[in-house]
C-alpha cells in the first residue's frame, strides 16, 4: 500500500550550484558536516511506500530550504556561517547572488511542496541531527535524544504527533522527544495551511545503522497510517 504522506527530506545535498562554486571557500567534508549527514540512505528509500517524495541537492551550507527567505542570520537562507561556525565565503555575497540562490533553489523547492500537499494526509520533514548541538544552534554542546518529533505546538494536531512518537518507540525501542530540541522549522510551520506537517530528527549517533534507521521509520510510518485516528 502506497501511504498518503508527503515526505521533505531537505538538507541531504552537498552540491554547490554554478552560481558560487568558485566564491564558496568550504571543504568537501565541512559541506557534508553543516548538512543532514545520512538522511540520504536513511530517508532515500521512503519513496518507495510514499505517494510524494520532495529533495534536493544543494548543499545546506549554500541554500537551506528550511528557513524563511527573510532569514539573513548569518545560520539563515543564505549562509554566511555553517552551524559549526565556519565562513563559507571570504567576502560577503552580494545581494543580487543571494535573490539568485532563492529564486532559482528556494521558491521552487516550496512550490513543489504545495503542489503535492493535495490529497496528503500529513508531511513529514525527515532530518537527521548531531549527536551533541553545534556550536550555532538552539542547544550548543548539549547531548541530544536518539529521536525528535516537532509540531510547533500547532502544525498538526497533538493527538497525532503522540500517536506517531508512540509507532516511532515501538520501531526503535528508544524514547522520543517532542519538540526539544527542536519545534519545528519553517517548512512545517509555512506549508501547515495546505496540510498537516510534523518534523523529524534522528540522531547521527551510531545507535544504529542508517539501514536499520531506515527500516525502523518505514515501520513506523506504515503503523501510524494503519493505525491513524482524526482528533
Amino acid at each position: 500500500m502506497t501511504l498518503p504522506l508527503l515526505i521533505s527530506v531537505s538538507h541531504a545535498g552537498t552540491r554547490i550550484p554554478p552560481e558560487v562554486e568558485d566564491l564558496c571557500i568550504l571543504d568537501e567534508e565541512e559541506i557534508i558536516r553543516d548538512g543532514d549527514e545520512g538522511a540520504g540512505p536513511i530517508y532515500r528509500p521512503l519513496k518507495e511506500i510514499v505517494s510524494a517524495f520532495v529533495t534536493t541537492d544543494i548543499a545546506r551550507a549554500i541554500v537551506d530550504m528550511n528557513r524563511a527567505e527573510g532569514d539573513r542570520r548569518k545560520d539563515g537562507v543564505v549562509k554566511t556561517h555553517t552551524c559549526w561556525d565556519v565562513p563559507v565565503y571570504d567576502s560577503k555575497l552580494e545581494e543580487g547572488i543571494a535573490r539568485i540562490l532563492i529564486e532559482k533553489y528556494h521558491r521552487p523547492y516550496h512550490k513543489t511542496l504545495t503542489r503535492f500537499a493535495e490529497g496528503m494526509i500529513l508531511g513529514v520533514d525527515c532530518h537527521t541531527m548531531t549527536a551533541e548541538g553545534p556550536p550555532v544552534g538552539p542547544d550548543p554542546g548539549v547531548a541530544r535524544p536518539h529521536l525528535c518529533l516537532s509540531d510547533h505546538d500547532s502544525t498538526c494536531p497533538r493527538a497525532w504527533t503522540l500517536s506517531l512518537a508512540a509507532c516511532l518507540e515501538q520501531a526503535f525501542g528508544t524514547e522520543v522527544s517532542i519538540n526539544h530540541p527542536f519545534r519545528g522549522g519553517y517548512i512545517i510551520c509555512s506549508h501547515a495551511k495546505e496540510v498537516p506537517w510534523i518534523q523529524l530528527e534522528l540522531s547521527r549517533g551510531r545507535f544504529m545503522s542508517d539501514g536499520e534507521k531506515s527500516e525502523c521509520v518505514r515501520q513506523a510510518l506504515r503503523a501510524w497510517v494503519a493505525g491513524r485516528k482524526d482528533p
